[in-house]
């Protein structure tokens, strides 16, 4: 059980599914929030990510996983299969339940389920979210192979590469960022 202002939670983890999709769009969106005014400006937008990019997302692989809390769905994080590695995408919670032991249930929930390393994805300035995964055991990856990891396994811009860093579920040489990438094949 989760606890909450003292009390406890009742918490289920379940998949995602279609009737769930405004749900889903809201919580990414009520929760990015936080980016507002952090990120880099000319990445900003409102709403943060749109239907268009969320079923776009879905298309190209995303499983979201929900985190329900006495009956209401108020986390999410995605899983994406890409070759050689998993990335976990879209990790978001709703703000009333930040802090509360979701975000750690969904990471776990999705990190148990995958037998590859797995790559984290965020915003350098995003502070609060690199101090989480750190604390779930991730390491940041360097500069240089961060930004190769990204060109070959995201689908940004150039500009979210150079704003980015990417953390990884087990420490990377700079052979094992190489093995990674050969034969991988960028995301179309």
């Amino acid at each position: 059980m989760a606890e909450r202002n003292g009390a406890a939670l009742k918490v289920e983890m379940r998949g995602i599914v279609p009737a769930d999709f405004g749900e889903v769009l809201r919580i990414i969106n009520c929760a990015a929030e936080a980016y507002r005014g952090v990120i880099p400006a000319d990445r900003w937008h409102d709403p943060y990510m749109s239907a268009e990019e969320l079923a776009s997302e879905i298309a190209h692989g995303v499983v979201f996983s929900g985190c329900v809390v006495d009956g209401r769905l108020v986390g999410v994080m995605g899983v994406q299969e890409r070759g050689k590695v998993d990335l976990i995408r879209h990790a978001y919670v709703l703000p009333d339940y930040q802090g509360s032991g979701i975000g750690s249930r969904l990471l776990g929930h999705l990190c148990e389920a995958s037998d590859k390393p797995i790559l984290i994805g965020t915003w350098q300035a995003a502070e609060w979210a690199i101090r989480f995964y750190e604390r779930h055991g991730f390491v940041r990856v360097s500069k240089d192979d961060a930004a190769a990891l990204l060109r070959t396994f995201w689908d940004v811009p150039a500009r979210q590469v150079e704003t980015s860093i990417v953390l990884a579920s087990q420490v990377l040489s700079r052979g094992a960022v190489d093995e990674l990438i050969s034969g991988s094949q960028r995301r179309s």
